[in-house]
């Protein structure tokens, strides 16, 4: 199995999908309809060694089915990677579901010779300290990631990156006094 630390160097702690276009309000399977539609540029954006594997990847557990929103295979890590998307923030709940799905598909889909699976639970903002609460009894290879539909104005990250540089600045000249 894949260390730790290897499996969190194979994932972004925030992913920029400005390329979907969607509106400003829109539902979670607006989002997942987005990112099939623009998938090439979803697995430029999550990196390397992604294979596609399905929309709605069914798992069945008993009498019921269960339904996964995105699946992928991932070569470097020789694991199934599934993806639950968020429209709004991380919620301590999705976990459980999280860990279901990763069980499920350790069970029944997962081969003799393939690592256990990882979760991605992509939501649209996180507090550190929920996800490390909510992380801290969880066993299973789950990852919280944020997404972002916009990157930073330029003008604003000039203007900010002004104001850094000046205070390193005055802070240097404030030392050397």
């Amino acid at each position: 199995m894949p260390a730790v630390n290897a499996i969190k160097s194979n994932f972004l702690d925030t992913y920029v999908l400005e390329f979907l276009s969607l509106p400003e309000k829109f539902s979670e399977n607006e989002l997942k309809k987005a990112i099939i539609a623009n998938l090439k540029n979803f697995i430029l954006e999550i990196g390397k060694d992604f294979t596609y594997v399905g929309e709605e990847y069914r798992v069945m557990v008993g009498n019921s089915d269960y339904y996964i929103d995105l699946l992928f295979y991932h070569r470097g890590l020789a694991c199934l990677v599934a993806f639950e998307l968020k429209i709004g923030a991380f919620k301590p709940e999705h976990i459980g579901k999280m860990n279901f799905y990763l069980e499920a598909l350790d069970r029944e889909h997962k081969k003799n010779n393939e690592n256990p699976s990882v979760g991605v639970i992509l939501c649209a903002s996180k507090e550190d300290e929920v996800v490390e609460f909510a992380l801290s009894r969880s066993l299973s290879p789950t990852l919280i990631s944020e997404y972002t539909l916009k990157l930073i104005d330029k003008k604003l990250l000039r203007q900010k990156l002004h104001e850094l540089t000046e205070m390193a600045d005055f802070k240097q000249i404030e030392n050397e006094e």
